[in-house]
Order: C-alpha cells, then structure tokens, then sequence
C-alpha cells in the first residue's frame, strides 16, 4: 500500500512538472499558430526561428557570455574554494556563510546594486554596459556555485596525497596540477556545468546590466512575449530545454563514471 501511493505521489508531481514543458514542445511543431488546437507536424516555426535575425544575435550573445563567464568563474572559484579548504575551522565556517548569501539573495537585489556598481564606474571611468558588464554580472553570481561544487570534493580528497607527492620530488606546483585538481575535477566539471546553465537561463541580473546594445536570449524572449506569443518561442524554449537537459545528462555521466572508477580502483587495491 506504502508503495502504491508513494509512486502515485511521485507521478503526480512529474506530471505537474513536465506536462507543461511537453505541451510547450508539442506545440512547437504545430502547423498553425493555434495555440489550442494541434493542426499537424511542422518545422516551420523552427525553420523561422533560425531565420530570425534578433533571436540568433540573442543566442550568440548568449553562448559568448556563458561560456567567457563560467570558465572564469570556474578558475576564480577553484582557486577561492582551495583557500577556503585551507583556513582554520571558524574563519572557514564564516567564509562559507558569507560566501551562501549571494545564492539566497533575491536576485533583484543582485542585479540591481550591480547596475549602480557599474554605473558608478561609468561615472569615474570610459567603462560602459554590455558585454563587460554582463560578463562581471555572471561571474559574480556564479562564483559561489562553484566554490560550493568544489568544497565537497576538497573534504573527500585524503591530505596526506600532497604531502606524499613533495615527499617524492614533486614541487608545489607540480603537486597541484598532478594530485589536487586530478582529485577536485568532477567538481570543477560539475560547477563550470552549472554556472553555464544559470548563466543561460538568466534574466534578472542580466536585464539590469545590459545596457541597450547587448541583449541576451531571456532579455529577447521577454521583449518578445510582451508583444505577442509567437510559435517561434515554444520552438525556442524547446531548444533550450533540451540543451540545458543534455547539460545534466552530461554532468550526471562525468559524475557516476568518477564514481565508478573510483570503485574499480578500490576494489583493484583490496584485490
């Protein structure tokens, strides 16, 4: 009876979750511009959506940003959540804290005290909004994801492998590059993943900080809603679910293949 109605539950809410998102990719192959009625199979709407000028600017401006800003904060992050790891107990513990707030902050107190940082910059300097702003926007917001992806993995990684290491001739540099980051990266994948995904699907920061020459995908599609619904945003939105679940799908196989490595390996030694 427990089992019945656990998965009953648990039907229900995918259901509530995912019905929506399939209505939206059916009706991006809807013939008609209907949207209540499926009229017939068509890529018509794809067809225009590849045609659309703004939209593939939007998409570029998209990919650059993600891509230039998660790998920064990707570097930046690693190198924090290694300092962090290595700090006594109590500053450690005052650090993660703070380093937790941007992540609850609603994001328009984010984006908006980011503007007026930026603004004060134009005001001191020849600095301008756009592609450096929105940019600085990501990486900031980003960050903490990914300190809070590698920190785990720090606290797993045996310290004595360091240690070891120098003990065998290794200097520092090299200890770091052949034991410490070989041991953190499917947290630093897992994190430079993540950061692309919130860096994609955001709005808020983003519409703040853009200025009037760069536009980003969710700044494009909201201009775009507020005039009419086209059938080229459900052909869009599918896209885009689909790339940010590939996203997942990749980070999810990285993670169980790590995992299961480590077990061959481990049963290799006991072996």
């Amino acid at each position: 009876m427990n089992k019945i109605l656990s998965r009953t539950i648990t039907s229900i809410v995918i259901a509530f979750l995912y019905i929506p998102i399939l209505v939206l990719i059916v009706f991006s192959f809807n013939a008609s511009k209907s949207r209540a009625n499926f009229t017939g199979f068509s890529l018509r709407w794809y067809e225009k959506l590849f045609h659309n000028d703004a939209i593939m600017t939007a998409l570029l401006n998209t990919i650059i940003i993600a891509i230039i800003s998660s790998l920064l904060a990707t570097v930046i992050g690693t190198a924090a959540a290694i300092g962090i790891n290595k700090m006594k107990p109590i500053t450690k513990a005052t650090i993660m804290n703070v380093t937790y707030i941007p992540i609850i902050n609603p994001e328009i107190i984010t984006g908006v005290s980011l503007m007026l940082l930026f603004r004060a910059f134009t005001v001191y300097s020849n600095f301008e909004f756009g592609f450096v702003s929105l940019i600085l926007a990501h990486i900031t917001f980003n960050i903490p994801y990914i300190i809070y992806s590698i920190i785990p993995k720090l606290r797993q990684m045996n310290p004595n492998l360091v240690e070891a290491a120098e003990d065998l001739g290794c200097n520092a540099r090299q200890a770091f590059f052949k034991i410490t980051i070989p041991e953190i990266m499917p947290g630093v994948l897992s994190g430079f993943l993540m950061a692309i995904t919130y860096s994609i699907d955001d709005f808020i920061v983003s519409y703040f900080n853009s200025g009037t020459t760069v536009e980003t995908l969710p700044i494009t599609i909201y201009s775009m809603t507020r005039k009419k619904v086209s059938p080229e945003i459900n052909a869009l939105s599918t896209i885009i679910f689909i790339v940010i679940l590939a996203i997942l799908i990749i980070r999810n196989i990285l993670s169980n293949y790590k995992l299961r490595k480590e077990k061959q390996e481990y049963l290799t030694s006991r072996s």
